[in-house]
């Protein structure tokens, strides 16, 4: 088992799904008809001294009614049940098995090396997108030049093409400023190694704005002594530590409406073969920002909540900075969303994300998540987690009477902040 940890995230959760697959949505079937399960075993009340989630207090509410599972039943010839719900998404310009994607994960340690090749092994045979994050290329080099390909994007890239299934999934690569110095989407729109994703259409390029663990601030790593002489010239680098060690930070780019505009346009006119998509932070005008992006033609909006991140961020960030998912979500839907809104924030488990997207999101991201999971199993955990996640869903959705995420709305879920 890997010694790799997730404080103040639901990581046994996340690790028994792993290992048992679908079999997790439930409660053990030892405890059948010996132990009564109510709310407080899905965790329906907070901590002594921690804010409930926002996201999590509302309640997924289904009608008496349901026309839709009438025009299911008549179209099938019998009873609908869950399995009868289609969970292919469209997200971004690609075919997605299911409402989900793997969201960035750039040059942190965690999601380098042998971890990194899993997880993205194992999201191609899944046929969900994932998204590389920034700053690979510039830290560990891109893999043409006898970098460590462990690390490197080129490996990444390799390990999710190879398992992927023919007509799914597709990878978007971020770029950061520093990716820009290094030109990393030149590098791989002319790769012969993407060419098979270029061509199938399953090739993006996403521009990121922020990020949920850090609004405001560039990507951050701990680096030693060696390491940061290598990259010193690239990124801040400032000694705060005081035991040989680090902090390397990116710049976090700057922006306006209209320099947001010029960068879409721009992606679309230098790649017109890869899809365009925008990741923004949980910013106070995310809706603006949404909508800009849309109109000047992304194909995706990504919004990370502030309960997001798998990157390093200074304490204070997650705990104190940025809009939480849920609300995000309300700003979203009050100023009308995005044709394609992906969001991510600590999503783990169906109820949570059935909740995202009948609050407008098309998909949800999977981070921490699909980094434990992996690690619990580097050869089978993210797709067991995947079987359990996708168990959750056709059965929250379908106990809504409807039979896929698109025909998800607001009415399905209910709380006093959501009147």
């Amino acid at each position: 088992m890997s010694d790799l940890s997730a404080p103040g995230f639901p990581e046994e959760e996340v690790r028994h799904r792993a290992r048992t697959g679908a079999a997790a949505a439930f409660p053990p079937p030892g405890a059948y008809g010996r132990v009564l399960f109510g709310a407080e075993h899905r965790g329906d009340r907070p901590r002594p001294g921690v804010e409930r989630d926002p996201l999590d207090a509302l309640r997924i509410t289904p009608p008496v009614f349901m026309p839709q599972r009438l025009a299911r039943l008549i179209d099938l010839g019998r009873e609908p049940d869950y399995r009868d719900v289609e969970l292919t998404t469209a997200i971004g310009g690609f075919t997605s098995s299911l409402p989900v994607y793997v969201s960035a994960l750039g040059s942190t340690r965690a999601a380098g090396g042998d971890l990194g090749l899993a997880l993205s092994r194992q999201a191609g045979a899944l046929g969900i997108p994932m998204v590389i994050g920034e700053n690979v290329v510039p830290v560990n080099g891109y893999g043409r030049l006898g970098e460590a390909a462990d690390r490197a994007l080129l490996g990444r890239l390799r390990a999710y093409a190879e398992a992927l299934p023919e007509g799914q999934g597709g990878v978007a690569v971020q770029q950061s400023t520093e990716d820009a110095d290094a030109e990393v989407w030149n590098l791989v729109y002319s790769d012969p190694a993407a060419l098979p994703l270029l061509e199938s259409g399953r090739l993006a390029f996403e521009l990121k704005l922020g990020q949920g663990a850090k609004p405001g601030l560039g990507g951050m790593t701990v680096l030693d002594a060696e390491a940061a002489a290598r990259l010193g010239d690239r990124y801040g680098i400032d000694d705060v530590f005081g035991d040989g060690r680090v902090l390397r930070s990116g710049t976090p780019g700057t922006f306006t409406a209209e320099i947001l505009r010029q960068q879409v346009r721009l992606m679309r006119n230098n790649f017109p073969r890869a899809r365009v998509w925008v990741k923004l932070h949980p910013g106070r005008d995310v809706a603006e920002a949404a909508r800009v992006a849309a109109e000047a033609g992304a194909d995706a909006v990504t919004v990370d909540g502030a309960e997001g991140g798998t990157g390093w961020a200074p304490d204070a960030f997650p705990a104190e900075v940025g809009l939480p998912l849920a609300e995000c979500l309300r700003r979203l839907a009050a100023a009308g969303p995005p044709p394609c809104l992906l969001v991510s924030g600590r999503i783990w488990e169906g109820g949570r994300a059935v909740k995202s997207l009948a609050l407008g999101a098309r998909a949800v991201g999977l981070g921490r998540a699909a980094l434990l999971a992996t690690a619990e199993d580097p050869r089978a955990g993210l797709v067991r987690f995947a079987e359990c996640l996708a168990l959750e869903l056709r059965l929250l959705i379908s106990a809504l009477g409807k039979y896929a995420p698109a025909a998800l709305d607001p009415d399905d879920v209910w709380s006093p902040a959501f009147p």
